[in-house]
């Protein structure tokens, strides 16, 4: 989303005023129906290059591998090697030498984030229904590819929230994927969270060709029923084509960060900047949205964000970020609020109002929702248990965070005995007719004659005579 065709978009159709601070003020207090969705109109040309590029890249590697994969990293990752896999006494150095204030730190999130994740493992369920046996069972994915992202940071929370949960799962054979250096060294600490995680291999390799590797495979990295994980626009626009092209299945669409705020009078204009500041430091490109129906709270955030934004590491990025991309929307009401936010659909929707929980309660769409002023999206990025790997872009109207169950796949299982399928041959017979496909039919009743009726599987067509 880029904030200037956002609020040009806004402003036009809403008459909202623009005020001349760090966030871009938003008035839709009197607008009507789905005006909001203008919250979520995109750049079509930013959109077409990344598309355009992703495709150019994806192709590059199905046709030529490893030599790809080589050519690509050295142009946007600046290494000119082609030993991708990391040794295996490289990630145990790693996590040896590893701060042991750090460890214990990651050692506390996995086992926090594993727990959590146990209790959303699916569990296999059978039922007798008219002498039938029916259910579904689930089944581990064989080998699952994991991209961390690298590039402004390094993160090896996304290492934990997503080789933790595929563990969980039982899944075979988890593959980590992830940026180089220009001199071709991973960051330790993420080879540390791979080794202290389990994961199996670590490739060193960033970007729309790692996705494209672990979709497809090459002479060295091996094809994954599966990619998960967190990137940039780059790295979802990839996952999106390789699972539209049947490559590999995915997880949500998990690209640039996002965060939306419902707040009220009795929220503290600090916290709120702070989140915000929290969010807008992963990337210049995050997004992030403030809703209130409480104008003198957007004035009084805007001044605590000044001093927040002043006293950051990482000040000139979060600047970016929220004077490109910052909105705070004056609604009308906590009503209002809430359909906004449905609309928007945040990656991570933060509620500091009176009485959250039954704000919230009302919320549909979201990643995660972070319920009152102690609990905030922070805490979700690193040890609150919830998986941190969300959808974003307005994909959480319709999917959801990283589970246990994207490491699964569910079976229907179907069991029927002589006298169940005997009970069920008049609606077979009549339902084959209806569709034309005699053979269906046959396929029971040649079940419940033997064999040896010479009718067996014949059905008259609907609305025909029986002419045999």
């Amino acid at each position: 989303m880029l904030k200037g065709y956002v609020v040009e978009r806004l402003l036009a159709a809403a008459g909202a005023r623009l005020s001349p601070v760090m966030l871009t003020r938003v008035d839709v207090t009197d607008a009507r129906g789905d005006l909001i969705n203008a919250v979520r109109a995109t750049d079509e040309s930013a959109v077409t290059e990344v598309r355009d590029s992703v495709a150019d890249t994806i192709a590059a590697v199905r046709s030529r591998g490893d030599a790809a994969v080589a050519e690509l990293t050295a142009r946007f990752d600046g290494w000119h090697g082609d030993h991708w896999a990391v040794p295996d006494a490289e990630r145990a150095a790693a996590l040896a030498a590893l701060d042991p204030t750090l460890r214990a730190a990651l050692e506390r999130a996995a086992d926090q984030v594993r727990w959590f994740h146990e209790q959303a493992l699916p569990a296999d369920w059978y039922t007798d229904r008219d002498g039938a046996r029916l259910g579904m069972v689930f089944r581990p994915l064989r080998r699952v590819g994991v991209y961390v992202p690298g590039g402004l940071g390094a993160y090896p929370s996304t290492v934990i929230m997503t080789v933790v949960p595929a563990r969980v799962a039982g899944v075979d054979e988890v593959v980590v994927c992830t940026p180089p250096g220009p001199d071709g060294v991973v960051n330790p600490t993420i080879l540390a969270a791979a080794e202290l995680t389990g994961a199996d291999r670590v490739l060193r390799i960033g970007g729309a060709q790692a996705v494209a590797a672990m979709a497809y495979g090459t002479e060295t990295v091996p094809r994954c029923d599966k990619v998960v994980g967190p990137g940039n626009a780059y790295v979802a626009e990839a996952k999106m084509q390789v699972s539209a092209a049947g490559a590999c299945g995915i997880d949500a669409q998990a690209g640039t960060t996002e965060v939306a705020i419902i707040a009220d009078h009795t929220a503290d204009p600090r916290l709120l900047a702070c989140d915000l500041v929290a969010q807008a430091e992963h990337d210049p490109r995050a997004v992030c949205l403030l809703i209130t129906p409480e104008a003198g709270l957007i004035e009084r955030t805007q001044r605590a964000l000044e001093i927040e934004v002043a006293r950051t590491r990482h000040t000139d990025r979060v600047r970016a970020a929220l004077t490109d991309r910052g909105v705070a929307l004056l609604v009308r009401d906590l009503d209002q609020a809430v359909a906004a936010a449905d609309a928007f659909a945040a990656e991570h929707l933060e509620v500091q109002t009176a009485d959250a929980p039954a704000v919230a309660a009302r919320v549909r769409a979201a990643g995660a929702i972070f319920v009152g002023r102690d609990t905030p999206v922070a805490l979700g990025d690193y040890c609150a248990g919830p998986n941190h790997t969300l959808p974003t872009g307005g994909t959480a109207r319709f999917s959801a965070g990283l589970s246990t169950e994207d490491f699964v796949v569910r079976v229907n299982w179907v069991e029927y005995g002589r006298d169940a399928l005997a009970e069920l041959l008049p609606v077979v017979d009549a339902l084959a007719s209806a569709e034309d496909l005699p053979a269906h039919a046959a396929a029971v009743r040649a079940r419940l004659t033997g064999g040896d009726d010479p009718r067996a599987g014949h059905v008259v067509a609907a609305g025909g005579a029986d002419d045999a």
